[in-house]
């Protein structure tokens, strides 16, 4: 099987400023090279000075991710000579002598596995390098944006515990929601949660395939990756332990360089931040201001809405939809059936048009107004399936689009039992047939539902069929 480990780089974007200086932290959208000063430039004299800030959020996640954490921080300069890092090191952490990584020796439990978390450090974010006339090896020339420099990066490194991709993909999608119910990081943001990944088969080296920009591309990258291994092996041919460069518009990996080791860096203690202690009670400060973590939101959710193991842990599994959720149920009490909407058809609708909640147009009143329309017998279920999508998407209000499309429910029983005759004498022989077979009553039910636009209670229906039919 192949051994993957993933190294996890995680923006703190709900920070103000940098890791080291007062610039903002929010260069989204910001032309280029402006919002940077000489500590995160990297000219000479200049001194770092840490966020604090910083420092809780990361010990923040160390805790979430089950972490033993460091008795103090200590930065480390990590030595290498490529164009995104101005000043030629990287201020880190290396676990290593007369050093620390803030936190180490943690675990996250993805499904039934147990995905160790080797440690967390902390550092400052290289410069964005873009190729403006392609890819990496068919642009002309290279681009560098220094905003991003000096950003406040997690880099979470991983055991090798996962063999597959679809693993992988996993670990990312619980990491991300783990991160958006801590609030440290919105990761809608580009570029806020990005990973290396490293592969190796049987009989291979361990190859790194750095800058792979989103969970979907990990899956892809993975994939190919071990496809490409297991292809050269099978050749007989060797497979070197070297960093390659995931290309997202070709979905191929290519190589870059030979892999680097520890000692290729450098590493020693920065002599511009000297070590800080961290006692007990920040420890316990942090834990007691934590927000609830999505496993525990799960365990809340089955014994306060009274739904099962598994409509839990869909609705936890995005921040959103569990926020989304909650906010319904504070107007709509039936939560068995909003949760069964919410997971079948809202999320549905989501999918199929590549949004996420936030970008739905939808209100928890809007919802729950639906819902409420339907229990009282105004529309049937067939009609809320079919309006949701102008709810979900352009966020229209029921009332209106069931005014406009004249889409009330039908619960005349003289008038259904005249459309209910007219279904019976048109199709006679699958009437003939009912007695041996009493699944046809619903074939004969949806005779009388397109007859009557969707309007008719399909419940109602059902009933009167029987009485006519089966007795």
């Amino acid at each position: 099987m192949p051994k993957i480990g993933l190294e996890v780089h995680v923006h703190l974007t709900s920070l103000n400023t940098k890791l080291f200086c007062n610039c903002p932290s929010d260069y989204s959208g910001k032309d280029p090279n402006t919002i940077v000063c000489p500590v995160c430039l990297g000219l000479p004299g200049a001194i770092p000075v840490p966020n604090e800030k910083a420092l809780e959020k990361a010990l923040m996640v160390a805790i979430a991710l089950n972490c033993s954490t460091a008795n103090k921080l200590v930065f480390t300069r990590k030595h290498y000579f490529y164009p995104d890092m101005a000043k030629n090191y990287q201020i880190s952490q290396y676990d290593g002598l007369g050093s620390l990584a803030i936190a180490k020796e943690g675990k996250v439990r993805v499904g039934k596995k147990e995905i160790r978390i080797r440690r967390i450090n902390i550092e400052e974010d290289p410069a964005k390098t873009i190729y403006p006339t392609g890819s990496m090896l068919s642009s002309r020339y290279t681009l560098l944006d220094y905003n991003r420099s000096g950003m406040t990066l997690l880099e979470i490194v991983t055991e090798p515990d996962m063999e597959t991709s679809e693993e992988a993909r996993q670990f990312m999608e619980k990491l991300r929601n783990i991160l958006e119910h801590l609030e440290v990081c919105n990761c809608d943001i580009e570029g806020s949660m990005r990973a290396d990944a490293n592969v190796s088969v049987e009989g291979g080296e361990r190859v790194e395939v750095k800058n792979i920009g989103s969970v979907k591309d990990i899956k892809d990258a993975i994939d190919y990756e071990i496809a490409r291994q297991k292809a050269a092996i099978s050749q007989g041919l060797a497979t070197y332990r070297e960093t390659r460069h995931w290309d997202s518009e070709r979905r191929v990996t290519v190589p870059t360089r030979s892999k680097e080791s520890d000692e290729d860096y450098r590493y020693f203690p920065d002599p511009d931040l000297p070590p800080f202690n961290i006692d007990e009670k920040i420890l316990e400060k942090i834990k007691s201001e934590m927000p609830e973590l999505p496993d525990a939101r799960a365990n809340r959710f089955m014994k306060q809405y009274d739904i099962n193991e598994y409509e839990a842990s869909i609705l936890v599994s995005d921040k959103q939809l569990a926020d989304f959720f909650e906010s319904c149920c504070k107007i709509y009490r039936s939560y068995k059936k909003l949760a069964d909407l919410l997971i079948n058809d809202f999320l549905r609708r989501l999918n199929e048009n590549n949004m996420r909640v936030i970008q739905s147009k939808a209100t928890p009143q809007n919802i729950a107004k639906l819902m409420q329309l339907m229990d009282n017998g105004i529309i049937t279920i067939k009609i809320l399936k079919e309006i949701l999508p102008d709810v979900v998407l352009k966020g229209i209000d029921p009332d209106t689009l069931i005014k406009e499309r004249g889409l009330t429910a039908i619960s005349d029983q003289e008038y259904l039992q005249q459309v209910i005759d007219e279904v019976i004498n048109e199709e006679k022989d699958a009437v003939s047939k009912v007695r041996e077979d009493p699944r046809i009553i619903n074939y004969l039910v949806g005779k009388v539902m397109r007859k009557t636009n969707k309007r008719a209670d399909p419940q109602l229906t059902n009933k009167i069929l029987k009485e006519k039919l089966l007795k």
